[in-house]
């Protein structure tokens, strides 16, 4: 797999809104929480309790958070990385 893009979070803040609008062109948001992988299909219904999984306590989405492909791997739980990289 070969890096395309590398964005300092930091740097380049995204609130709800601007997540939202990455989402709603994804296939799959895969959210690590704890030792569980929750998938999301971005739609109206599931708008926000993706939001709410996927941003931190400060509002910004959380890192790690990867676009592969049409779908995104939001946070951090070793099942979900082993899983993406085979």
């Amino acid at each position: 797999m070969q890096v395309v893009e590398t964005v300092d979070a930091r740097k380049n803040v995204l609130k709800a809104d601007e997540a939202w609008k990455l989402f709603q062109g994804s296939q799959a948001v895969y959210v690590g929480r704890g030792k569980k992988t929750v998938v999301y299909h971005p739609d109206a219904e599931s708008k926000d309790e993706l939001l709410k999984v996927s941003l931190g306590r400060t509002g910004n989405l959380r890192a790690p958070a990867l676009r592969v492909g049409k779908s995104f791997y939001i946070g951090y739980n070793d099942a979900m990385y082993q899983e993406l990289i085979g």
